[in-house]
């Protein structure tokens, strides 16, 4: 026999279905089941803190950028994706969750984050390569997130879709100048290429059979593609992309198929991925000992700004008495 409270659930669950599959956005006030929640606190939390911890590869080529100009585009790279992280950690803060406690559970490594910000950026090439294929992978995945159910999530990707189209192009830039300079530039620019080509396939997640959360971001439409349909439009744009400027996609078992039009691909080595989401990447703990030391260090900015509020607040309360 089914209880009262039992009762109440299924009914809450079945109307927000209902309204999912009629393609209503759902917005912080309207009732949620907790699952669902969840799963969006997961969710825009790690893409969050994605878009920080992202920051740290590229800021270290600020002060050696080649140009003038390279480092204005780069530093305004940067400081977009802490705009990012800042749209997504307050869609976030709508689910009932505070910052102070994402960023702890980060910390803790409850959290996690993209594991492709785990490893380094060894040459002026890979800045390039982060660009094209990085945030290339990441338009791919996101342009379906402005589809996505929940509302204000769905529009923070909005603003954030224009600015990672910049980030792709100034990245595309970077290597088909390289390829048409030197040839230790070409090396260079294709060495890049072969070191970030699969963690880029791996940052769309494991094969839709072996990803436990797909069906559930389906269900409730926070993902409108699943990860395999997603990797492999990036694929066959990508391929494309490096024999206009020269360069050799990593992979001996890539195949055009001419009845599907898709290109197909050797086998993703998922025990790196695993291992590297586990904490074993070649930067896991420089990344978040960075991390950690720069959110200590601004504690006081934090508190100077905690303390101005409760002034104003104070202010106002004895203005309107």
């Amino acid at each position: 026999m089914i209880s009262e409270k039992n009762a109440g659930i299924m009914d809450l669950v079945e109307k927000f279905q209902s309204r999912i599959d009629s393609g209503e956005f759902i917005e912080p006030k309207d009732e949620m089941p907790d699952a669902y929640r969840q799963h969006l606190i997961r969710q825009i939390s790690q893409h969050a803190h994605s878009e920080v911890i992202g920051m740290q590869p590229e800021s270290n080529w600020i002060t050696r950028a080649p140009s003038l100009r390279a480092k204005q585009i780069l530093l305004a790279k940067i400081q977009d994706e802490g705009g990012h992280g800042l749209y997504l950690y307050s869609a976030a803060e709508t689910l009932g969750i505070s910052r102070e406690e994402m960023i702890s559970q980060l910390h803790s490594g409850k959290a996690k984050y993209s594991s492709i910000f785990n490893y380094p950026a060894l040459t002026w090439a890979d800045i390039g390569a982060i660009g094209w294929l990085v945030d290339g992978a990441a338009i791919v995945n996101q342009v379906s997130l402005q589809r996505t159910s929940y509302g204000p999530y769905s529009r923070a990707m909005v603003r954030i879709c224009k600015e990672e189209s910049f980030h792709q192009r100034q990245g595309y830039e970077i290597m088909a100048h390289m390829m048409a300079g030197t040839k230790d530039q070409q090396e260079m620019a294709q060495d890049a290429m072969n070191r970030w080509w699969w963690p880029s396939l791996m940052m769309f997640g494991p094969h839709d059979s072996d990803s436990p959360r797909t069906h559930n971001a389906m269900k409730w439409r926070i993902k409108r593609e699943s990860n395999d349909e997603l990797r492999q439009r990036f694929i066959d744009k990508t391929v494309q992309q490096a024999e206009v400027i020269g360069l050799k996609i990593p992979d001996n078992n890539l195949k055009l198929n001419e009845s599907t039009g898709h290109y197909s691909i050797g086998e993703i080595n998922w025990a790196e991925f695993q291992n590297v989401i586990n904490g074993n990447g070649p930067c896991n703990v420089q990344r978040m000992q960075h991390h950690v030391k720069i959110h200590e260090d601004g504690a006081w900015v934090r508190e100077a700004a905690e303390a101005y509020k409760r002034k104003r607040m104070k202010e106002q309360n004895t203005y309107s008495a």
